[in-house]
This record gives C-alpha cells, structure tokens and sequence, in this order.
C-alpha cells in the first residue's frame, strides 16, 4: 500500500494528497500516518510546496468528514431513534441514550469537533453526530478544517523535517493508532453483547 501511495502522490501531487486524505476519511485502512509524511518528505525534496501539501490535506480531511456530516444530516435523529427502538443492540443505543447524547454533543461540540480529528478512529466518527444532531454547517466546516488542520499539519510537517526518514513517523504512531482503533472495536462488541433492552433511564 506505501508504493501504491507514493506513486499516487508523485503521480498526482497536490490532488493525488487530497483523494487520498478523503479516502482516508471513508477507508481508515487507508493511514494518513503513511500519506501526510510521504506529502511532507515530498516536498522536502522541493517536489511541491509544503504549503501547498498541508492544504491540500487539509482539504481532503474535511471533505471527508463532510461526506458522513451529509448522510448523518440525511438519517436524523428521528430515524436513528426508530433504528434503535428496533435494532438498538447493533448500535448500543437507547433512544433515550440518543437524548443524552444529543444534550451532551450540544454543549461540548466546539472542543469535541477539533479534538476528535486528532483521535485515530475517532477522526472519521467525530462527524456523524455533528451531522445527526444538527450541528450547523459553518460551525461544523470551521471546527473541522482546524482540526484536520492540525493533525495533517503535524504529519506533513514531520515528513518534511524528517525528510528521508519519515516513515519513522508511521512506524512510532502507527502502532499507537492500530491499538486505540482496536480498543474502540472492543468496546463496541462488549457494548453489544452485554446490551439490555430498556435498560435506558
């Protein structure tokens, strides 16, 4: 997959980095521990502007979260609270959870956006409630883009410091983003298999 990403971008440049940032988004297999350094040792080599790597993963990022803001916007509340009612084990909710959720998302969005992005697996997740919950799009686009800006910053940075080593940046973060990423899928199963109908108060 790391030729295959290099190639894309050497190919590609500046739109070869933003495909493969909103990719990443839909995809989390995809890494952007891999992508943004790569783009950074890029232009490192005076390939491509780094300005120009850093906005254009940026970019990428936020189109991405975008795409799960939109079909979350399109599901709604209302539907999610039916889809629970009936199937509520599959996505470990209550409808009256959904409430405390919703409650909890109104007040603590504007960190809670921003943060999420800086979050392997949370990256991606982090837009379906501001979607599903009504998060105006402005807010959502700006709290996103300084989010996504930071974490793709950082990466595209560090590939430029780093230049020829800046696949040590996936070899140290990888492993860290693989075991919080398993630590949320085991979370989700224990949530699945100790779910109790109506046991929301």
């Amino acid at each position: 997959m790391t030729d295959w990403i290099t190639d894309l971008i050497e190919g590609t440049g500046y739109l070869g980095i933003m495909l493969l940032m909103f990719l990443e988004n839909l995809f989390p297999p995809l890494p952007s521990e891999v992508i943004m350094p790569m783009a950074g040792f890029t232009a490192s080599r005076g390939e491509l502007s780094i300005i120009g790597v850093l906005a254009a993963g940026t970019a990428g990022t936020v189109l991405g979260a975008l795409f799960w803001y939109v079909v979350a916007r399109w599901l709604g509340e209302e539907r999610l609270k039916r889809w629970a009612d009936r199937h509520g084990r599959w996505i470990t909710l209550h409808p009256r959870e959904i409430d405390r959720i919703d409650n909890w998302f109104d007040r603590h969005s504007r960190w809670a956006v921003p943060a999420g992005h800086l979050v392997p697996g949370i990256r991606t997740l982090i837009s379906i409630p501001a979607g599903l919950f009504g998060m105006k799009p402005v807010p959502f686009i700006l709290l996103t883009t300084l989010g996504a800006g930071a974490w793709t910053s950082a990466l595209g940075m560090a590939g430029w410091v780093l230049g020829s080593k800046f696949d040590s940046v996936e070899r140290y973060m990888g492993p860290a983003s693989t075991a919080i990423m398993a630590a949320i899928a085991l979370y989700y199963v224990y949530r699945v298999a100790t779910f109790r109908r109506g046991e929301a108060a």
